[in-house]
This record gives C-alpha cells, sequence and structure tokens, in this order.
C-alpha cells in the first residue's frame, strides 16, 4: 500500500512537471524595437498563393495598407504601412482602452453620472439624461442625443431627435457619447487623451512612431465636448491590436487589465441599427445569430471583435484564429473608401488562405 501510494506521488509529480514544462515551452512572440516577419507565410501556416490573390484583390478597391499579424509576426503585408492615416472612429476604441487601469485603480467609477461629474451641454441637459453614467457613456446607451460634433451625415440621420429614453436602455452609435467621455477622461485622470495614449500605451508596447503631436481636438458650435482624432500608421496600430490579442498584455507587463479587455469586448448591446451584429464599450464586437454579421460576406468567429474608423479603417482582432488584421485607407484623399462589404471580402480571402 505504502509503495502504491508512493509510486502516485511519484506520478503525480511527473505530471506536474511535465504540464509546466509544456507551458513554458509555449512562448507568446511580441515584436522588438521592429516588427519580425515570417521568412513565408507558409510559416505560420497561410497559404502565399492564396494570400498574393488578397493582395490582387485589394488593389482592386481604395486599399493603402494591409498588415496581417499571427503569433505575434508579420504574416504579410502590402502597402503603405508605415504612413500615418486618420483613425477616425478608431480613437474610440483607443479611449475604451485607456479608461482600463483608471476603472481599476480607483480612479474612475463607471457608476459615477452626469449630474455627479457636473457634466453638460449648451443647450443643458434635461433632469433624465444628467441621470446617464459613464458606464452608459462608453456603452453608447446614454440616451442624451444632443447635437454632437465630428459626426457623419447617416449619424445624423439616424440620430432619434424627440426620443425621450431611460439612461440604459436604448443603443445608438452616438458622438455625444463619445466625446463625452473624452471629456471626462481628462477631467478624472488630469491627462491629455494624447499624452495618455503615449504613456500609457505607445510607450510600453514600443509603438514605432505615435506621438502626441498626432492627435488634435475638433471643437465647435455643436457641443462644448471636443472630438479627439489623430493619426497613426499600421505598424502601431497592430501594436496596439497585438496587444488586445494578448489580454492587454504585453511581454511581462500587464499593460491594460485583463479584465477590462474582457468588460469592454463582450457583447452588450445589439447594434442592427448600424447593419452590424454587436456593441461592446467602443468596439464593435462578433455576436452569431444576430440580425447582421460582423462584416459582409465572411463568418466571424463569437468572441472575435473590431475597431472601425470611416472610410474603411479597420482593425479586425480574432482571438480564436490568433489573428489580427489591420486595413488602412487613404481617406485624406476626398471620396477614397473601401465599403464593409470590400473589406470583408478581403477578411474573407485571408481567412481562406489560412487553411
Amino acid at each position: 500500500m505504502k509503495k502504491r501510494f508512493q509510486k502516485m506521488i511519484k506520478c503525480s509529480f511527473l505530471a506536474f512537471f511535465l504540464f509546466v514544462a509544456a507551458a513554458c515551452s509555449t512562448i507568446e512572440r511580441f515584436p522588438g524595437e521592429q516588427w519580425e516577419k515570417a521568412v513565408a507565410p507558409e510559416d505560420l501556416g497561410f497559404s502565399s498563393r492564396l494570400l498574393d490573390q488578397a493582395r490582387e484583390y485589394s488593389g482592386t478597391i481604395n486599399t493603402a495598407a494591409v498588415m496581417i499579424i499571427s503569433d505575434g509576426m508579420i504574416v504579410d503585408e502590402w502597402g503603405e504601412v508605415d504612413k500615418k492615416f486618420m483613425t477616425h472612429s478608431i480613437r474610440k476604441s483607443f479611449l475604451s482602452a485607456l479608461f482600463g487601469n483608471y476603472v481599476a485603480h480607483g480612479t474612475i467609477s463607471l457608476d459615477l453620472s452626469m449630474e455627479d461629474l457636473g457634466i453638460d451641454d449648451d443647450p443643458p441637459l434635461t433632469a433624465m439624461e444628467r441621470t446617464a453614467t459613464i458606464r452608459d457613456l462608453l456603452k453608447t446607451r446614454s440616451g442624451i442625443y444632443h447635437d454632437a460634433l465630428y459626426e457623419s451625415q447617416r449619424m445624423k440621420d439616424l440620430k432619434p431627435v424627440g426620443l425621450m429614453v431611460r439612461p440604459g436602455t436604448h443603443w445608438y452609435y452616438n458622438n455625444w457619447d463619445f466625446n463625452a467621455a473624452g471629456t471626462i477622461f481628462m477631467q478624472l485622470t488630469g491627462k491629455d487623451i494624447f499624452e495618455a495614449i503615449k504613456e500609457d500605451i505607445a510607450d510600453p508596447i514600443g509603438m514605432e512612431q505615435f506621438e502626441p503631436g498626432d492627435g488634435w481636438y475638433v471643437t465647435g458650435e455643436e457641443s462644448i465636448h471636443p472630438a479627439y482624432p489623430f493619426a497613426i500608421d499600421a505598424r502601431d496600430l497592430a501594436r496596439f491590436g497585438l496587444l488586445m490579442l494578448r489580454q492587454g498584455r504585453w511581454k511581462d507587463r500587464q499593460v491594460i487589465p485583463a479584465e477590462w479587455i474582457y468588460e469592454s469586448t463582450r457583447y452588450h448591446s445589439d447594434a442592427t441599427l448600424y447593419n452590424s451584429d454587436g456593441y461592446g464599450y467602443m468596439w464593435w464586437v462578433a455576436r452569431d445569430f444576430n440580425t447582421y454579421p460582423h462584416y459582409p460576406y465572411v463568418e466571424i468567429p463569437d468572441g472575435s471583435y473590431s475597431a472601425r474608423g470611416a472610410g474603411g479603417h479597420h482593425m479586425l482582432i480574432i482571438p480564436e484564429h490568433d489573428l489580427v488584421i489591420v486595413h488602412r485607407v487613404n481617406t485624406y484623399q476626398e471620396g477614397t473608401s473601401v465599403t464593409a462589404g470590400e473589406f470583408g471580402t478581403l477578411v474573407q480571402m485571408i481567412l481562406e488562405a489560412r487553411h
């Protein structure tokens, strides 16, 4: 009996040792000062021939740059990957990520209301609108349908003018929420948004080009809360995508709390109003069986999410495939854009190349 017990103990230690050895042998890659590129896409399980077809297709639309990241390395890239283009609404996903540490450390409480914070506008918010919380803004469910800066015509057309709803009950892609969230972030942290991106995200993950001077504030008569666009290149945007894919961890540093990554990128709202599937905290979230797909013409697994900017800017993160896809368009050129369907077609070609 004693010998059998000793044998069981030895086997248990052996099993534990083998488990630890296997875990330690799985080393996640991160780029150093510069990205590392696979010698051939086949080294990371992709077909060069099919990726060439994807590249050829992107040449028929207005794609300016593409980066495909897997296993922490560049599978393939093409176009002006080191040129800074506008983020447009990708700015919102950066702000969402910035909130993570300050919520975790107690600097920001998501349950604070506009009334608590003294947040108003011109004309003033109603008593019910003042009950909206920071969490409602991050989910874009505030019910505050005030004029806002940096709105597209589509946003203006879909705005539920005259609709009175209790905060938290109705999803609408609302620039007032996004812009006011920026005001609140600066108010509670005492930090400029672009300085915070540099200090809290860009520097820890080694972004190669981003500087606070790449951002600016858009002001105007519509609202007292400014928009906060900035420019960034595909290489640095891909680093941010990899940070999100790695649950906020970069090498041995937890840059953004993993709990915040989960909470902000999980499904909170149906995004049918925008012909999409789901929405989190300033992230578009894949949700199977909703009315619309995440992107047309491609099946994206649940658990995936994306940041999107007007004109065809996309950063798509697919954890199930350990994959980040960055797509840029030169929207400095008026009238230049890539539709969601065109990008979806391109993603489908990239996923087919993966097999």
